[in-house]
Formats: structure tokens, C-alpha cells, sequence
């Protein structure tokens, strides 16, 4: 008998297959479960990371983040993460997390820090000021259109949709033509 290259090939699979039927015959597949954290709690949230807004379960306790894994029961990504989704954990609990306000005024070379209510104070200032100075009531038609083109939002992925909505309804508010958001661009 002679075999061909093509003839090898069909006798490998048709072996390759009937070997794989015989052995997984009564094997069901086991996924890899992750193992519970009893003591935590689960809070559902979203991946900060990219635009796709991936589902994450954070295990909390005492008020830390102690362990992340993927939402199975999410839309996006049915509980698979990439490693930057898995590794988010380490985001909140990072000892190098800035956690005050550093500010460095214009000219300066340094950093001097700040307190919260300093810092959304005189960014609420300079918001007003710029919508003061540039707030257009009225086109060159002379039609009133009531917008503002010198200060632009973009919203992120770890927001969620109620936050997305509140953060749209104040831009808007302001006048603010140019909305957009992460999981768009």
C-alpha cells in the first residue's frame, strides 16, 4: 500500500479524532472557579482601564478592596478579564496612590499641596470664569443657541451610566458643546 502526503494526513486526523471521542466519553469540561472570599463582601463594578466597560466583582472588607475577578453574569465579558482588569486590586491598594492634592503654580518649579476644598474651590472659579468670558448667547444669524466652545468633558469608562448621566446633565447645563466619552472614541 502505498500512502500519499494527503493520504497521512486523513489517516492522523480520522486516528487523532476517534482517540479524542473514546477518551471524553462521560468527562464533562470544569471551569476554573475562583475561590470565594467568605469574610468579604461582593460589590459589582466596572473596569476603569479601556472604553469596553468590562463587569468586575470586588471583594471589600473592613472598607479595602482585597480581591477583584470578572462578573460572569456580565453582558460584556461574561467573566473573563484582561491582566490589567485582573490585577485592578492593585490600583486601590498601591501605597504610591497619590492621595492629596499637588498643585504647581504657573511659573513654578515645585509641587506645594493642597487641601480638597482649596482645590474644588478655585476650579470651580476658574469654570465659572471661563464660561463668563466666553459664553456664546447668540450666533452670527443672530439665533440663540447659548453654548460654550472654550471647555471640552470627556468621560471615562469607569464611570457608570448614572454618573455618565449626571455628569452630561451638568455639562449641558453649563452650555458645553463638545461631550464626549471614552467608550465612544
Amino acid at each position: 500500500m502505498e500512502l500519499t502526503r494527503r493520504g497521512f494526513l486523513k489517516l492522523s486526523g480520522g486516528s487523532l479524532a476517534a482517540a479524542g471521542i473514546g477518551v471524553s466519553i462521560g468527562v464533562q469540561p470544569v471551569l476554573a472557579q475562583p475561590k470565594k472570599i467568605r469574610y468579604a463582601k461582593e460589590i459589582t463594578t466596572i473596569c476603569p482601564y479601556c472604553g469596553v466597560g468590562c463587569g468586575i466583582i470586588a471583594s471589600v472588607s473592613n472598607g479595602k478592596v482585597v480581591g477583584t475577578e470578572g462578573d460572569p453574569d456580565h453582558p460584556i465579558n461574561k467573566g473573563a478579564l484582561c491582566a490589567k482588569g485582573a490585577a485592578l486590586y492593585q490600583i486601590a491598594n498601591n501605597e504610591n496612590r497619590m492621595k492629596k492634592v499637588l498643585y504647581r503654580a504657573p511659573g513654578a518649579d515645585a509641587w506645594e499641596e493642597k487641601e480638597w476644598d482649596w482645590a474644588i474651590d478655585n476650579i470651580a472659579r476658574k469654570i465659572k470664569k471661563l464660561r463668563d468670558d466666553n459664553f456664546i448667547l447668540t450666533n452670527e444669524k443672530n439665533e440663540v443657541v447659548n453654548r460654550l466652545e472654550s471647555i471640552a468633558a470627556i468621560g471615562g469608562a469607569a464611570l457608570d451610566n448614572e454618573e455618565v448621566y449626571g455628569l452630561t446633565k451638568m455639562n449641558r447645563s453649563l452650555g458645553l458643546v463638545y461631550v464626549e466619552h471614552q467608550a465612544r472614541i
